[in-house]
């Protein structure tokens, strides 16, 4: 049976959406596209639009980027009319969704850098807001992803640039179907199958155009469910789950008085999901304010940092009770807040006359983390002073009967305290749906009896749960050694960061000192919360917290030892990054933990070192590694085991954890409580030993199709070059993973290492070409994702090939042509470093043996790499005829703002101004070999 044609799942797409509801019209280009738009706002206005107030509308709608054009689609027009009066045009109803006009065309050509051909655009009022590219049945989804990336290079912001107002792509192949929001800064992982209510993907096209490219559905999904992000200014749609547990939660406050929860796991994106219902239920008329309620200080900073984030000034943060009663009765419809001051303003006697007033108001409480903010004294007094309230608990980890600790109250459920869940989506369907990663989790440790003594047996660190042993010097100082020894392996040589969890402060301060008086190189950090200083406080897990425990400053409750310790260790922080933070008043402190969440998130620290803070609530997808020196169990574990699992690239395969205490049946138990029984190998990956035997039978599918090195030369065609590609690919993500672990060894896979660099180094060459054909003509493999991430080292770089010259310099001349040559393969090898090989290889052969001392190496080679960069600047701009001072602010602009020249910058250094078609062809040119150049000498 042949493979069903682009053409073929072109046209079945299109009869299906007519069948829908959808109007079929022909439009071929920006004119016809500019025709179709007028008449179709004509109908939804109710007017008719002459010429000129046509040319206003599209004077209005060509403003600004694709962030700010979503901005205008969602605005009306005030269309000043040529009789003088006002007509206010509305692009798209976002109150009566399925009132707008629903339209489909196929086959659009825009003219842009290049002419590019949309497969199937779905206009609403005129206008695209939906894009669906098509691959034929077999290739791979992301050629799609790519090719639209390609699309928003070249030709979406073409002429009127009507395309910039996409406000959600779809990409399918027939087989799998993917949805995303218009935003250039995602990756391919930021694209979401649709699901049903049980998390059930639909990933086959027709199933998926009938549920979620019905007409009123996906108008829906762009009037309600699309979220325009202030802080980065892109576009964010929510995920199936998302949009199901929004949908349940309006359903519940629309139609009941009754409360609910939602159980969504740690890392699936709550704090969005909050905010799209919080944004909904504060437009109700029944509702008088949403109450979002965090349950410490915090976490109140972060979640009111990240809801303004969504909508600049969507919350008016509280610092103060007072300031909290004020916005209770002022017109703040939506407030965020601490369930300490929640507690004070309806239990202390000065606020309670303002508070009177709102008993009876219909008050929608939300509840972040409800697995721990509601199980004290706050959630009996809210039940007694407010008549008319409504409580939705978030949470990633429920209590349920087998992790419930209990304690004045007695034991208690999250169903018992917020009724029914209202919907799930636990960590197996996170992982199986790649919206988090799953975990690598190694037990480290064994204790051995000293000689002499009655058992001379090894004992396992399980066996082994003594205090005096535990909190050794001896234990704690191997500890830090283990770690400084294989942070690197973990971490990718600091690509990612890592935080170290402990049983109390008291071990936290013995560890931190440790790491201070090593020779590593890490930045190290800490915070602990010092109103108390309890030994292994946490030693169940994190339901031991307190709802005072937190970020704050107890004053009444201050343990001095510890705070003096703080206080030294802050002062080594101020050192490190020039900052000026103390204890001496909370408002401090409170910067000095938002400055470290800050500091981890940027790579700036290397490893944080806690107690209980950050284990909760703590998002970052840059840290990859927690090392354990903690009891933890059931939903505590789970908590801290999650702030490594957050998605970001290929090389982030896994959430790296450590454990140096006995946690292998509290891990079992956690993961099947909050999965199901058999979650836990698809929660855990697998063993060294299974990994291993993956390579090995990826590195046997490699060998079939190149069997040596020079084997991928004879390639010619595309498809076997294709096929090359991806089997590489596939035994780089794995060796990626088996990187990480401590046993990790060439000797295990049946490749030698440097035979892997020279497959690496072919793959890289085909990745160069078609870079460079790309401009020339359409590849099959240009929009391959070729995960150069995968490739990229650090460690490996200009200074680290600077080291190797001064070997080779004093190399035998036996030994000179291996290291060489070894210095060579590094460079094929280094995405970064492969535009550098021809000038090295020339400092080499030229300069490097002349030399009389390898302390010279260093200014030799800067003085050659100076004059070479002035003679290939000099080369370029004679070359193409360009002004050089031009040029050299167009480069000093790149490297500042790292962001790519515009095609009107490029234009601007030329001498001679070529002519519109010359330009085409020009520009593009003279961009490719300026960032050569770049890309050469400066990177």
């Amino acid at each position: 049976m042949s493979t069903q044609s682009e053409a073929i799942l072109e046209e079945n797409l299109l009869k299906q959406l007519v069948s829908l509801g959808y109007e079929k019209v022909l439009i071929r280009d920006e004119a016809e596209l500019l025709a179709n738009l007028k008449a179709q706002l004509e109908r939804h206005n109710k007017i008719t639009l002459d010429d000129m107030e046509f040319s206003r509308i599209l004077n209005h709608l060509n403003k600004g980027n694709v962030f700010e054009k979503a901005k205008i689609l969602r605005d009306k027009f005030a269309l000043t009319r040529e009789d003088g009066t006002t007509k206010y045009i509305e692009f798209l109803d976002t109150e009566r969704w399925c009132q707008n006009l629903f339209q489909v065309t196929h086959q659009v050509t825009i003219e842009g850098s290049y002419k590019n051909r949309y497969d199937v655009t779905i206009l609403i009022n005129g206008l695209p807001l939906v894009q669906i590219e098509l691959k034929r049945r077999g290739l791979e989804l992301k050629e799609a992803f790519n090719q639209i990336n390609r699309y928003q290079r070249h030709s979406y912001g073409a002429n009127s640039a009507l395309f910039h107002y996409v406000q959600i792509f779809v990409i399918s192949n027939g087989v799998n179907t993917k949805y995303y929001a218009n935003n250039r800064n995602q990756s391919f992982k930021q694209t979401f199958f649709w699901a049903d209510k049980e998390n059930k993907n639909i990933t086959n096209l027709n199933e998926f155009t009938d549920l979620f490219l019905e007409p009123c559905h996906i108008s829906k999904m762009i009037c309600k469910y699309v979220v325009l992000a202030e802080a980065t200014k892109t576009l964010m749609i929510l995920r199936p789950y998302q949009y199901h547990a929004t949908e349940a939660i309006i359903d519940r406050v629309v139609n009941t008085n009754k409360n609910g929860y939602i159980w969504h796991t740690t890392g699936s994106g709550k704090t969005l999901t909050s905010f799209k219902t919080a944004q909904i239920l504060m437009k109700l008329p029944n509702v008088h304010k949403v109450v979002f309620v965090v349950d410490r200080k915090d976490l109140d900073y972060q979640t009111t940092k990240e809801f303004n984030s969504f909508s600049q000034g969507s919350v008016d943060g509280t610092d103060n009770t007072a300031s909290l009663v004020r916005q209770f009765s002022d017109d703040t419809r939506l407030i965020v807040t601490t369930i300490q001051k929640l507690n004070t303003a309806i239990n202390k006697q000065r606020y309670l006359e303002k508070m009177k007033n709102l008993r009876d108001k219909r008050i929608v409480f939300i509840f972040d983390e409800c697995h721990r903010s509601q199980f004290g004294d706050t959630h009996r007094n809210i039940t007694k002073f407010f008549n008319n309230y409504q409580m939705i608990g978030f949470t990633g980890t429920p209590i349920f009967a087998d992790n419930a600790t209990g304690n004045k109250f007695g034991k208690r459920t999250t169903k018992e305290l917020f009724d029914e869940c209202l919907h799930k989506y636990v960590i197996t369907d996170a992982i199986a749906d790649e919206n988090v990663l799953k975990f690598s989790v190694e037990y480290i440790g064994r204790y051995k009896e000293r000689e002499g003594s009655q058992n001379n047996l090894d004992i396992e660190v399980e066996d082994i749960d003594t205090k005096e042993l535990l909190e050794s010097p001896e234990r704690l100082e191997k500890i830090v050694d283990y770690i400084i020894a294989h942070h690197d392996r973990k971490t990718h040589s600091k690509e990612f960061t890592a935080m170290m969890c402990v049983s109390s402060v008291d071990v936290l301060t013995k560890y931190y000192e440790l790491f201070r008086s090593k020779q590593h190189g890490l930045k190290i950090a800490t915070i602990f919360s010092y109103s108390t200083n309890e030994d292994d406080k946490d030693a169940n897990g994190l339901d031991s917290l307190e709802e005072s425990d937190g970020a704050h400053v107890d004053e009444e409750h201050i343990n001095m030892h510890s705070r003096d310790k703080l206080e030294e260790y802050i002062a080594h922080y101020n050192t490190m990054f020039g900052t000026n933070f103390t204890t001496k008043d909370s408002q401090s402190f409170y910067n000095y933990y938002n400055d470290i969440s800050k500091r981890v998130k940027n790579q700036e620290v290397d490893i944080l070192l806690v107690v209980n803070m950050f284990l909760t609530g703590f998002d970052s997808k840059t840290l990859n590694t927690l090392y354990v020196d903690k009891n933890l169990k059931y939903h505590g574990l789970i908590q801290a085991f999650s702030r490594t699992n957050r998605i970001l690239n290929e090389k982030k395969s896994q959430g790296n954890i450590l454990c140096f205490r006995n946690l292998k049946k509290a891990t079992d138990a956690a993961i099947a409580l909050f999965s199901n029984k058999n979650a836990k190998e698809i929660i855990l990956m697998k063993s060294y030993e299974e990994y291993v035997e993956k390579f090995i039978e990826a590195l046997k599918k490699l060998k079939e199709i190149a069997p040596t090195i020079d084997s991928v030369d004879s390639l010619y065609d595309e498809e076997s070059k294709l096929e090359f590609i991806k089997a590489f690919r596939e035994l780089m993500r794995i060796q990626n993973i088996l990187g990480s672990f401590a046993d990790f060894s060439f000797a295990d896979l049946g490749i030698a290492e440097q035979e892997f660099e020279e497959y690496k180094s072919k793959y890289l060459d085909i990745h160069d070409t078609i870079k460079r054909e790309g401009k020339e003509k359409v590849s099959i493999l240009e929009d391959v994702d070729f995960e150069l991430e995968l490739i990229h080292k650090d460690e490996i770089n200009v200074t680290y090939i600077l080291k190797l010259l001064a070997q080779l310099k004093d190399a035998s001349e036996q030994e000179h042509q291996t290291q060489r040559q070894n210095i060579i393969n590094i460079i094929n090898g280094n995405a970064q470093l492969r535009s550098k090989r021809e000038l090295i290889e020339r400092f080499i052969d030229a300069h490097l043996m002349s030399l009389e001392d390898i302390d010279m190496v260093d200014g030799a080679f800067e003085k050659f790499w100076n004059e070479e960069k002035l003679k290939a600047f000099d080369a370029l701009c004679e070359e193409e005829n360009l002004n050089k001072e031009k040029v050299k602010k167009v480069v000093d602009t790149y490297l500042y703002d790292e962001r790519p020249p515009l095609s009107d910058d490029i234009a601007n250094t030329l001498n001679i101004k070529p002519k519109l078609l010359e330009r085409r062809k020009v520009v593009p040119r003279v961009l490719d070999k300026i960032m050569t150049f770049v890309d050469r000498f400066y990177t």
